[in-house]
């Protein structure tokens, strides 16, 4: 009897760590579900909206402006933050807030991205804290699932401040 609840044991344990293995590599390398607290990205997702956040475009580096991403804090590495992409290497933006009387720009450095909270007035983005490299976006959101009745793919940024690269004309 002592062999039989043995072997049942250790059976039980590998089938747990060869699925626990297999859920860690999903939630890794295909993506995973998140839950979104703070007004930064209003309207677009509020507090407590659920989401799913893709890792392939990260690693085919297919992240395009425009894009909401998940990304580790550049001052709190225990954070992620969700964020719009508006620049990618090398792309001119604006760093003036909506209300600045005069507007100032930058060039987006190599292997940075510039990240922005679609609710400009109540936002710590890339204006407080600069480009943040790009090794630390996670994933790129697709759908937002919760709650039902605004499920499906995410709309444009409100704000209209993605401009065109500027490169050939600089």
């Amino acid at each position: 009897m002592f062999r039989r609840v043995l072997g049942n044991t250790l059976g039980f344990v590998g089938y747990t760590v060869q699925y626990g293995c297999i859920a860690h590599c999903a939630f890794e390398y295909i993506g995973e579900f998140v839950v979104c607290s703070g007004p930064s990205m209003e309207p677009t997702i509020v507090n407590h909206d659920i989401i799913f956040s893709e890792r392939m475009s990260r690693h085919l580096c297919k992240i395009q402006k425009g894009d909401i991403v998940i990304a580790k804090s550049s001052f709190d590495p225990n954070m992620n933050i969700c964020k719009r992409v508006i620049g990618l290497e090398g792309d001119k933006v604006c760093t003036s807030s909506p209300s600045d009387v005069f507007k100032t720009h930058t060039y987006v450095p190599k292997g940075h991205v510039w990240l922005e909270g679609d609710n400009l007035r109540n936002s710590t983005d890339s204006r407080s804290y600069g480009p943040i490299p790009y090794a630390l976006i996670r994933g790129r959101v697709c759908l937002k699932l919760w709650p039902p009745h605004s499920f499906g793919t995410l709309s444009e940024s409100p704000t209209r401040r993605i401009i065109k690269a500027q490169r050939d004309s600089d």
